[in-house]
């Protein structure tokens, strides 16, 4: 076939060569030369302008470049809905031309959305054709111009694979999450007959409000499937007697990876669910391309979801050719395959006997309730607990004023500036007044005239807001950064390390040494400082074992001021405002109670910080929190709670 450039030329020197006679022939040989061109060049500039069209969405551009644009669009339609979001790339290979036919190899590209690449190699036909009175190469219209392996009457099929999901490990390198068979309690919309007694019904056994479960069911479509809750299966059973006979309640089963509890160690764990839009947006990899789809069952939260990619893995996908008669049971012929690859698992430092203990503890509390044990020496994090009223993520992120447990980190500034010893004498009266303001003991007490020790183990506010104005400036701050109080946390899971103002005056400075103020920590936090103390070296947070350190390790107290904080802490136990804790082996803490809010008179927030030596699960330091408790009276009972269920 002549090329249309070669065509014209030719047309050209014809012309010319009727008008200027035999002076044709010595122009025409040179014009032919220089003009014409390899037919195979036209062909690649076909074969990759169509490409072209189809790999940039133009779909109808690319089919009108073929013998059967009807046909060719159809096709290329049918692709794009087999190949959801996918972007194809080409390169184009060897062109062979022979008596006005040609064939144009080439590779294909698809990146397919949320799985691997699948690359292949193909071909083209082309054939001499003519539009608009002109001359040029077409794409042979076949179901081969998408894949080798395509016909008639066929499409694509694209199936994603996740491998299974690693496992979260405990401390012993056990898995803490296992498929676990739950029940979706929820409506089938078709077979309600009374729809305020089914709502009514469902609310009370499941605690989802009535008009919440009403509204789902009439927004929905008729015989379409509502839901309402997913419970395990023992739960399920617990409430099966109030909802089985109910008019359009229906029960499937399927299975979920779980943790052992709804609660353990939620808040560094985590939760394994149907992909949130917010999850798949943080879900890119270093290209920015999304590595998984709605649908998955991805990380929700905690380390599940800090560690996506490492615990889900990455996905694998299966195309298929197979029929477009759906009437058929064709299971198609596989085209294209990559497999799965599996994750790795993350292990945590969590130890279910002190989880669980911890749980236990924080239930026998109404009020929202938290719980943080840390290993002193390493920082490592062995339970992480809050109950069912509290909100799962303030274990380790919340900010609250710690109250009187802050008094552990004032009495360290004290005694490392040498302005009180353990047995120095030192006033508690009921009140103490501040650039105007009056500080008061909890009720008033008025102990007179004590050791520190004794001032420490009651309590006593007064003793420490007019010891502590004698400090030099930033004394404070320095003494909670030496137990890590404010470093900034490389953590898989955010800790708020506390805040501790390094210039404060006044009634503030006065207010920040008894934890009110502008002091504000977490129950992690404070475990970690409750940690450095009992293990003499304040330890940087652990909460996957084998990470790089999450910062630089604190520099600790001196050890003569730590040997003189301990037996005062433990003097709170044995004589002072936790002596409930004096039958539980050898332990050493501070309560707190903690004002906030504008309410007359405030409310408060409940502590306990402190730690365990030589317990059934070695040494052991923790926190307690209480929100709204209004006392470190409902602390220490959950204190208590929590040494039982270790045995001690």
């Amino acid at each position: 076939m002549r090329s249309r450039h070669g065509s014209s030329s030719r047309r050209r020197a014809t012309r010319r060569g009727a008008m200027a006679g035999g002076a044709a022939v010595l122009v025409l040989a040179p014009l032919l030369a220089g003009c014409s061109r390899d037919p195979s060049d036209d062909v690649r500039d076909a074969a990759q302008a169509f490409l072209d069209d189809w790999a940039a969405g133009r779909a109808d551009v690319a089919a009108d470049r073929t013998t059967d644009p009807e046909v060719t669009g159809a096709l290329l339609e049918q692709t794009a809905e087999d190949l959801p979001d996918a972007t194809l790339t080409t390169e184009l290979g060897e062109v062979q031309v022979e008596d006005g036919a040609a064939t144009v190899a080439w590779q294909a590209t698809w990146d397919l959305a949320a799985a691997p690449d699948w690359t292949y190699d193909a071909t083209l036909e082309l054939q001499e054709g003519e539009q608009d009175g002109e001359d040029r190469w077409e794409v042979v219209a076949s179901p081969a111009v998408v894949h080798p392996e395509l016909a008639d009457g066929q499409h694509l099929e694209l199936a994603r694979s996740l491998p299974d999901r690693a496992p979260i490990t405990d401390g012993t390198g056990a898995p803490l999450f296992a498929e676990t068979e739950v029940v979706d309690v929820g409506v089938d919309t078709g077979q309600v007959t009374d729809l305020p007694a089914l709502a009514a019904g469902l609310a009370a056994a499941t605690g989802i409000p009535a008009e919440e479960i009403t509204a789902d069911v009439q927004a929905a479509p008729a015989g379409q499937f509502v839901p309402v809750i997913t419970l395990r299966r023992p739960d399920f059973e617990a409430i099966r007697a109030q909802v089985y006979d109910l008019p359009g309640a229906v029960f499937p089963t399927s299975t979920r990876l779980l943790a052992p509890t709804s609660r353990f160690g939620l808040a560094l764990l985590g939760r394994v669910g149907e992909a949130t839009a917010e999850v798949l947006e943080g879900a890119v990899d270093a290209d920015g391309e999304q590595r998984y789809a709605a649908g998955d069952r991805l990380g929700l939260s905690g380390l599940q979801r800090a560690r996506q990619e490492q615990l889900a893995g990455t996905p694998g996908f299966t195309v298929r050719v197979v029929s477009t008669d759906e009437a058929l049971e064709d299971p198609g012929r596989v085209v294209g395959t990559v497999e799965p690859v599996p994750g790795t698992p993350v292990q945590t430092p969590l130890l279910p006997a002190v989880q669980n203990a911890a749980d236990a503890a924080v239930a026998t509390q109404p009020l929202a309730t938290h719980l943080v044990a840390v290993r002193p020496g390493t920082g490592e994090l062995l339970a992480v607990s809050s109950n069912e009223a509290a909100n799962p993520v303030n274990a380790l992120a919340g900010q609250f004023p710690p109250g009187s447990a802050m008094k552990t980190i004032t009495a360290t500034a004290l005694l490392a500036a040498g302005t009180v010893a353990p047995d120095t004498l030192v006033p508690c009266p009921a009140t103490t007044t501040v650039e105007g303001r009056e500080f008061e003991n909890e009720d008033q007490f008025d102990l007179g005239t004590v050791p520190m020790t004794e001032a420490f183990a009651r309590s006593c506010n007064t003793t420490f807001i007019q010891q502590a104005l004698t400090l030099p400036d930033g004394a404070l701050a320095d003494a909670a950064a030496s137990y890590g109080v404010g470093t900034d946390w490389q953590l898989p899971v955010d800790v708020f390390s506390g805040e501790v103002p390094a210039a404060s005056t006044g009634t503030t400075e006065a207010a920040d040494a008894i934890g009110q103020g502008q002091v504000l920590m977490s129950p992690a936090q404070l475990a970690l400082v409750a940690a450095g103390i009992a293990g003499g070296t304040p330890a940087v947070p652990v909460e996957v074992v084998g990470d790089e350190p999450a910062g630089a390790a604190p520099v600790g107290p001196a050890p003569a001021v730590l040997d003189a904080l301990r037996p005062m802490m433990r003097q709170v136990v044995v004589g002072g405002t936790a002596a409930e804790l004096a039958d539980r082996g050898e332990v050493y803490g501070k309560t707190g109670t903690a004002e906030y809010g504008t309410n007359t008179p405030l409310d408060a927030h409940g502590w306990f910080m402190g730690y365990q030596l030589g317990g059934p699960q070695g040494d052991i330091a923790f926190a307690v929190l209480v929100e709204a408790g209004q006392s470190s009276s409902v602390a220490v009972p959950v204190a208590d709670a929590f040494l039982a269920a270790l045995g001690g």
